[in-house]
C-alpha cells in the first residue's frame, strides 16, 4: 500500500511525530506549509482566533499528488478543540483523492476527539485508525510504544486488503 504522510506543524512538535512514523514505515512524507506567519506569541494567538472563526488560509502547493497514494496519514496539531487551518485547507483541496486515511495529532492536554471527528467529516471517509500524542510525551519522547501500535493497525489493514 503506497503510502504519503502529510503534515503541519507550526512548533516542530508534530513534525518530530510525523517523521518518527516515516522512519518506520516505507512512506513518502510532505509538510503542509501555511503562508501565514504563525510564529512566536503572536503567531500563536492569530492561529487560535483563525481556527475558531474557520478562516481559510492559504497553503504552498504540495508536492505529492495524493491521488497517486492508496493511504494519506495526516498529522495536525489540535488548536481550540480541532484541526489546524492548514491541515483543514489541505483536506478541502485534496479529499476528493483520497483512497484512505488515518490521522494523528497532537495536543497540550485535550480536543483530539472533537479534531479526529471533524478531520472525518472533511475527509468524508471512516480514519483506518487515529492517535494522539501529548506535547508532554513528545517532549519525553515516550511515544515510540503507541507509533508500533499504529502501524501496526495499518499493516493490519493493508493485509486484509489484499
Amino acid at each position: 500500500m503506497k503510502t504519503l504522510i502529510v503534515y503541519y506543524s507550526r512548533t516542530e512538535t508534530t513534525k518530530k511525530i510525523a517523521q518518527a512514523i516515516a522512519n518506520e514505515i516505507e512512506c513518502d512524507i510532505e509538510e503542509i506549509v501555511d503562508m501565514t506567519n504563525r510564529d512566536g506569541n503572536m503567531g500563536y494567538l492569530k492561529s487560535c482566533v483563525d481556527v475558531i472563526l474557520k478562516k481559510d488560509t492559504t497553503i504552498k502547493d504540495i508536492v505529492y499528488n495524493p491521488q497517486d497514494y492508496d493511504l494519506i496519514i495526516i498529522g495536525t496539531p489540535v488548536w481550540a478543540s480541532t484541526v489546524s487551518n492548514s491541515v483543514r485547507m489541505y483536506i478541502i483541496q485534496n479529499a476528493m483523492n483520497f483512497k484512505n486515511v488515518a490521522f494523528f495529532c497532537t495536543e497540550k492536554s485535550s480536543g483530539s476527539e472533537k479534531t479526529f471527528k471533524d478531520m472525518k467529516l472533511l475527509c468524508n471517509k471512516e480514519p483506518i485508525d487515529v492517535i494522539r500524542f501529548t506535547t508532554k510525551e513528545v517532549n519525553n519522547e515516550s511515544y515510540s510504544q503507541q507509533i508500533k501500535e499504529f502501524i501496526d493497525t495499518i499493516i493490519s489493514y493493508k493485509k486484509y486488503k489484499r
